[in-house]
């Protein structure tokens, strides 16, 4: 069994019935959660678990192909990797596909080892996210617990000012800044300034993602 921190569940994406249940099957005989779907329109509106997962997705599907279901989750914040299946595969869509984060690329028929070594590495990848995304909500809630003067120390410290260059910009005195910069200090669990630095970059990626 691939075990994980949380029950991972994997979705398969395909048209073809045969295909679902062969997968589906073999993907359940290592103990692992299966979810199957006939067309990315069925998966999109089916809610999902918050639990660390991966996509193993027939390339040509009716409607929208799976590379380009691809490039929608991308555009719809959905990290989840994909393992992608296919009868007609061929270099620049492999190359694509791969280039887009897809952790591999499977020509049928293929081996059922190939599928479970590349479902395995997509758990791995997805539980890594997973745990980075909890540690950026807690850091993001320990700032959100900050005063707007404390906000503003926080990153004016991590931009490497000193407490008189902090306290000529916000017009208070040192002390007054040594006091928010306490606070700020105990309030994020930061042990260092280093450890602030690495916060305050935390909060910075969390942001490019919303």
């Amino acid at each position: 069994m691939i075990a994980t921190e949380h029950q991972a569940v994997v979705y398969i994406i395909d048209d073809d019935p045969s295909v679902r249940h062969g997968v589906g099957d073999l993907l359940r005989s290592v103990g692992l959660d299966v979810q199957a779907f006939s067309s990315t329109h069925e998966f999109l509106q089916t809610k999902r678990p918050d639990a660390p997962g991966c996509i193993v997705l027939d390339v040509r599907l009716p409607g929208m192909s799976g590379l380009d279901f691809q490039g929608e989750l991308a555009k719809s914040d959905i990290h989840l990797p994909i393992v992608f299946m296919t009868g007609h595969g061929d270099i620049p869509m492999t190359v694509k596909a791969m280039k887009a984060g897809a952790v591999e690329f499977l020509t049928k028929p293929f081996r059922e080892q190939d599928l479970l070594d590349a479902v395995r590495i997509g758990i791995e990848r997805s539980n890594e996210d997973h745990q980075k995304d909890r540690s950026v909500a807690k850091v993001r809630a320990c700032y959100e617990a900050l005063t707007p003067r404390e906000q503003e120390v926080f990153c004016l410290v991590t931009r490497g000012l000193m407490n008189k260059q902090i306290a000529g910009e916000m017009n208070v005195s040192e002390i007054t800044v040594k006091v928010h910069r306490g606070n700020v200090m105990r309030k994020m669990s930061a042990r260092s300034l280093a450890d602030l630095v690495r916060m305050a970059d935390t909060l910075e990626v969390s942001r490019k993602r919303q």
